[in-house]
């Protein structure tokens, strides 16, 4: 796996990739020091990863990162960044980033890394835990009709955001918990989405 490492703090970014470089699996192609590289080295190497910082002189993670994917919808982003913030979570987010890890979580980078590769989104437990907070039902129930979304369905999307696990859907909807597990089948289905925590950040991403 050929991974792109972008950070402003060069001692940072040389310890990454020494960390990175021990793991068999991962081949550190290039390393840079902000937005504006981030995008010239993507360009020119083409990682199967970009991992990278946030907030960085002359261009930001975000803003290099919105730059790449409207180019490449298919970059695969992982952010990796010490601040909590809900702004940069929500940008993230919206623009379609793969993941949003904090550097304190040193442990579970490389794992990170890996399951954005296979093709899965990527949430810090700290993350997961501020979406809620920062969803807004109607904007996204506006978003979900157009695709077909059942009422029932929106209501247990709206669930699987808040936490819930499926036998506290099913009681707190008045379903069975085989009917819950149909429905959620149906609306992975209908988004083209591979488990719960894809719902939920789809959930949040279509904010209007």
């Amino acid at each position: 796996m050929k991974v792109l490492l972008i950070d402003d703090d060069k001692l940072v970014c040389s310890s990454l990739k020494i960390i990175l470089s021990a793991d068999s699996d991962i081949k550190v192609v290039g390393t840079g020091n902000s937005g504006l590289e981030a995008i010239d080295l993507y360009e020119s190497l083409r990682p199967d990863l970009l991992l990278m910082d946030i907030r960085m002189e002359q261009m930001s993670g975000l803003e290099a990162g919105e730059i790449i994917l409207n180019k490449h919808k298919d970059a695969k982003i992982l952010y990796l960044t010490t601040f909590l913030d809900d702004d940069y979570i929500i940008k993230a987010l919206r623009i379609g980033a793969k993941g949003y890890m904090l550097k304190q979580d040193y442990e579970s980078i490389i794992p990170a890394i890996k399951a954005v590769n296979t093709g899965q989104n990527v949430y810090g437990n700290e993350i997961i835990t501020k979406l809620p907070g920062l969803i807004g039902r109607p904007e996204i129930k506006n978003n979900l009709d157009h695709i077909g979304i059942s009422e029932r369905e929106f209501d247990i999307i709206k669930k699987i955001a808040d936490g819930f696990s499926n036998k506290e859907i099913a009681e707190s909807l008045f379903l069975s918990e085989g009917t819950v597990r149909n429905n959620i089948s149906n609306i992975l289905d209908k988004l083209d989405l591979r488990d719960r925590t894809q719902i939920a950040v789809y959930y949040y991403k279509n904010i209007s």
